[in-house]
């Protein structure tokens, strides 16, 4: 049979550890040619196939007669996170322009005419592909949605223990007849195992962990240890019941977010407010936010002001003020006005979903540690059953000693050699990190980001709309023939209407002042130099020095106190009223609230923090000096790429923080790029990570998680080999034997969960 290449994915119940998606993968792959790739996360529950003409329910049936239920969820679409949020956000401010912009002669803005139309903000995604709604419409299967004690494992288990404890009743009244009473409860719980093992064998995989288990009971029945082999597989069953308990809680860590949206939206249609179904909102739909509603949508506000609590999804304490053209994020919530919001993403595209999307697709990337476990699992179970056989045949055979005893040792030695807990230390600990990351806005794409992490060495940053807002400010006001107020309310008139960002910046410091503003006559803007205008029957000219130096005669005094700012990394604009000049308007785009403190903390870790600009040298170093690090300014991409080229040659471990737009090349050529500010935007493509909340402290704690995941690796791999080698002295000493041997491996595999559980828990 042949078709066109195509990928499903599907869900499947009952996979709770790497051992299990191990099977899955090497029996789908074995139906045939036409399966050209599988990839089985545990963490998700899910399977996607890459085929070639194959019916689902011939894969769904592959892993059935593995013991697994499989569901197909239908075709694997891209991911939404491969989609733009919007047109503007690849040149919407937070990025370094990589040219120069010289502060001295720069005011000179053009305004076109002052032909100020409203702005388009429809998002591109209207015009998109939707992508599959299957992140938000299959978060779990059936099985996990129903308690622990009513899924198929407790069921089992349950049964197990109720045979064994009939066993020892039933036992005491006929003891002669306990033998048959005991291994009659064993095959309660061992027959599952061992079709399990058969059919695992007859797809691929011999050396399962159920074959151990299978060899190690049927062993002890034919010893005579029938009591304490029904009591091992009592013990195992419960620890595949916890695993499964402990996996579920990872997979349904994240998906949690989802819960956050709610079901309904308050939809405005035809001068009525309807009900609708928030699941069904489309892009451009109006809808009403109440205080103390959840947002049902990303969106822009277009009327209303309020203090938006985003502590559900950013994890931010303080509630943000929110105004007209501000975005906002579905599952947070309106605390003070009502709000009418344009919805700008579907609800399988938006903040929530596109979230649990990354982290998902980043839990099916295997971190290096993973892949090396998995290598060494390969050999280490084989390995396990000769060092089984040998302990029970070698000293008999070599040394007369008895068989029955060294039988028992060789059985021991098989239970305590399952590596559940050593091939689980790595992804449960992976899969917490990953999702603890996500829920505080800190994204990465997979494991071997994730570890990668807490190696670096040096952050390269770049300086507009990462270490500052991306949007200037004024600083300054200077009065020469006029007072300061007086300033900045001719330089606002003059510049009313305009969208230019220093003309933003003016507008709102006069805002902010409460200064009503004279109507301007006549704007015009004087072609990359100004901006004039009538105001209050008198020419207004605000520019650079460089022109109004064309205009009258500035005073040295004054040009020492504009060269002043400008070596502050400062705009400066002044302005002339009629022939008299009036002031000055210094403006500076910031550097954002937690830069100082972010840098620091990287400091602090010993780690090289670097600026990387195109802007110019002067404005740069102002910034760089003011936050403390190492600066390279005016430069082109190519440079920026060439510098962490040379960082790399010099051993350092590089992270590039940045837009991930403009700065490709050098994100691409960093060890981890970084985007910064972007969100879930088109910046993930291009970068490895990204910081959902625009603050440089996340990169410090993205390194810290990573060192804090590293860590708990070390202790669960050192717990599970630890535990492993203690019980195989003592078994060969005769201290223990099967009970404590699967006690071991159940314990240690449930310690080392629980361990990993704790990085949920992680704040920054």
């Amino acid at each position: 049979m042949s078709g066109p290449v195509r990928q499903d994915k599907f869900r499947v119940e009952g996979m709770d550890c790497a051992s299990c998606a191990k099977k899955i993968d090497t029996a789908v792959r074995r139906i045939g040619n036409q399966v050209s790739d599988v990839s089985v996360s545990v963490t998700n529950g899910t399977m996607t196939v890459t085929h070639k003409g194959l019916e689902a329910d011939t894969i769904t049936g592959q892993v059935k007669k593995l013991g697994y239920k499989a569901r197909h969820l239908g075709e694997s679409q891209p991911s939404a996170l491969a989609e733009p949020e919007a047109p503007a956000a690849a040149c919407s401010g937070n990025h370094d322009h990589d040219h120069d912009h010289d502060h001295d002669h720069d005011h000179g803005h053009n305004h076109s005419g002052h032909d100020h139309q409203s702005h388009n903000h429809k998002n591109a995604t209207q015009d998109v592909k939707e992508t599959s709604p299957l992140h938000m419409h299959d978060h779990g299967s059936d099985d996990d949605s129903k308690p622990w004690w009513q899924q198929s494992k407790a069921r089992l288990t349950i049964a197990a223990g109720a045979a064994l404890v009939a066993a020892y009743i039933i036992g005491h009244f006929v003891p002669q007849y306990s033998l048959y009473i005991f291994s009659a409860a064993m095959l309660v719980g061992l027959v599952p195992i061992a079709r399990r093992a058969i059919a695992g064998a007859r797809f691929g995989t011999v050396f399962s962990i159920e074959t151990l288990m299978t060899v190690a009971a049927i062993g002890a029945l034919f010893i005579g240890a029938v009591e304490e082999a029904a009591m091992v597989v009592l013990l195992f069953l419960i620890g595949e019941l916890l695993e499964g308990v402990a996996a579920r809680r990872a997979r349904n860590s994240i998906r949690g977010l989802a819960d956050l949206v709610p079901k309904t939206a308050r939809v405005e249609k035809d001068g009525q407010i309807i009900e609708q179904d928030a699941a069904s909102l489309l892009v451009g739909t109006i809808i009403l936010i109440r205080p103390g509603d959840r947002i049902a949508a990303d969106g822009v506000i277009i009327s209303g002001n309020s203090a938006v609590n985003e502590a559900p999804v950013t994890g931010e304490s303080t509630p943000k003020n929110k105004e007209t053209g501000d975005k906002v994020f579905a599952g947070t919530i309106n605390s003070d006005n009502v709000l009418r919001v344009e919805v700008t993403a579907s609800a399988q595209n938006n903040t929530i979903a596109r979230i649990i999307a990354q982290v998902e697709e980043a839990q099916e990337s295997k971190a290096p540690t993973e892949r090396f476990i998995d290598r060494f699992s390969v050999w280490y179970t084989p390995a396990i059953m000769l060092l089984g056989a040998i302990v029970a045949i070698a000293p008999p055979l070599l040394m007369g000693a008895d068989w029955n005893e060294w039988i028992y040792k060789g059985l021991a030695i098989l239970l305590i050699g399952c590596p559940c807990a050593l091939v689980i230390s790595t992804p449960a600990a992976i899969a917490a990190g990953l999702s603890s990351g996500a829920r505080r806005g800190l994204l990465m794409k997979g494991g071997a980001v994730l570890e990668s992490a807490g190696h670096v060495t040096a952050v390269a940053f770049d300086k507009t709309g990462t270490l500052t807002e991306g949007t200037p400010i004024v600083t300054d006001i200077i009065a020469f023939g006029k007072d300061e107020t007086e300033v900045l309310r001719f330089a606002a008139s003059v510049e009313q209407g305009s969208s230019h960002p220093l003309a933003i910046a003016i507008l709102k410091a006069a805002a902010d002042k409460n200064i009503t503003l004279p109507q301007v006559h006549d704007g015009a803007a004087l072609g990359g130099k100004g901006v004039t205008g009538t105001v209050e029957g008198q020419a207004v000219l605000l520019a650079s020095p460089k022109a109004v130096a064309t205009k009258t005669t500035v005073s040295e005094s004054d040009m020492q106190r504009i060269a002043a700012l400008n070596d502050q990394g400062k705009t400066v604009s002044l302005l002339m009223i009629g022939d008299l000049l009036a002031g000055g308007i210094a403006m500076r785009d910031e550097p954002r609230e937690d830069a100082r403190a972010g840098l620091k903390a990287l400091q602090n870790q010993g780690i090289r923090t670097i600026m990387l600009t195109g802007d110019n040298r002067r404005t740069a170093e102002a910034i760089g000096n003011d936050l403390g690090m190492e600066v390279h300014a005016e430069m082109m991409p190519e440079d920026k790429r060439r510098v962490i080229g040379e960082l790399k040659a010099a051993k350092q471990i590089v992270a590039k923080v940045g837009d991930g737009i403009n700065d490709a090349p050098a994100l691409a050529a960093a060890d981890i790029g970084i985007a910064m500010g972007g969100g879930t935007d088109v910046a993930l493509e291009t970068a490895d990570a990204a910081i959902m909340h625009g603050r440089v402290m996340d990169v410090a704690n993205m390194i810290s998680l990573s060192q804090t995941t590293m860590a708990n690796i070390k202790q669960n791999i050192t717990l599970a080999i630890g535990l492993k080698v203690v019980f195989l002295i003592t078994t060969i000493l005769g201290i223990t034997g099967l009970w404590p041997a699967i006690l071991a491996d159940t314990g240690a595999t449930v310690l080392v969960t629980a361990n990993a559980m704790r990085l949920l828990r992680w704040k920054p």
